[in-house]
């Protein structure tokens, strides 16, 4: 025998389903549909080396695409790339367009409102680059030889927090300006972020341009949908072992020329 709701009973029945809506109740399919499909789309950026960028055989290549592969062989299924730019790399996962987003991706207060993140997967940093031929060990090391970097950047604020006395640093309105002083050697050293570096190097081999000093650390994680934790602890079981095995190491040093670091978890 069924009875009619009262008031009191359906006005109850609605706000424990406002409250389930509210704390996310979701039905955890993405892993269990990466591992049905057996395919994984990453997205990834091509327009910041070493990161993400075209190769001369015009696929994407990078520390990013590495990054998608390896996930993609612990879990024994091919990878299939999705471009993505920056604006476009969170509304990737929301409209399942992608299943991981692996582009530079920074982690801040407002992204975890809407998409979960991994621990760290690579660094990002702003750093000081040069020749290899000029050994720089500190930033003692810089007094007396000039540094080009972009006005009002980053890079800007946190060399001047570290710059020694007699260093001449001489500021540009913009990376590519920085770069160009660079490349023309009206500086000896350069203050970038890892990809603007990154793509400055890869197009500038005679540079034998290097990293050379940190300024700061700013890593990268792993996108991935909001409610997705199967997912996620999978993703973070990955990176874990890939840090205990040496293979993240080896991957940072191979597109960055520096370690890892302490990434966080």
């Amino acid at each position: 025998m069924t009875f009619p709701l009262n008031k009191r009973t359906f006005a109850l029945a609605l706000a424990t389903g406002a409250l389930l809506a509210a704390t996310g109740a979701h039905a955890q399919t993405a892993l269990d549909d990466i591992m049905k499909s057996k395919v994984l789309k990453v997205a990834v950026q091509t327009d910041s080396a070493p990161y993400g960028f075209v190769g001369t055989d015009l696929k994407p290549i990078g520390l990013d695409v590495d990054m998608a592969n390896l996930i993609g062989k612990k879990l024994g299924v091919p990878v299939e790339l999705v471009v993505v730019v920056s604006a476009s790399r969170i509304p990737a996962l929301q409209t399942k367009k992608a299943d991981l987003v692996i582009a530079t991706l920074g982690k801040n207060p407002e992204r975890e409102k809407v998409i979960d993140f991994s621990s760290a997967y690579s660094p990002f940093f702003q750093a000081v680059f040069g020749p290899k031929n000029i050994a720089v060990k500190s930033f003692a090391d810089l007094a007396g030889k000039s540094v080009g970097v972009t006005r009002g950047a980053m890079e800007d604020q946190e060399l001047g927090k570290v710059a020694p006395a007699g260093v001449d640093t001489k500021r540009f309105e913009d990376n590519n300006a920085t770069i160009a002083a660079f490349t023309a050697g009206q500086v000896q050293f350069v203050a970038l972020g890892a990809s603007v570096a990154g793509n400055m190097m890869t197009k500038n081999p005679q540079l034998s341009a290097e990293y050379k000093l940190l300024l700061k650390d700013s890593p990268n994680f792993i996108g991935i949908a909001k409610g997705e934790d199967k997912l996620k602890a999978k993703v973070n079981e990955i990176i874990a072992e890939a840090k205990k095995s040496g293979e993240l190491e080896a991957m940072a040093k191979k597109w960055l020329g520096r370690g890892l670091g302490d990434l966080p978890l």
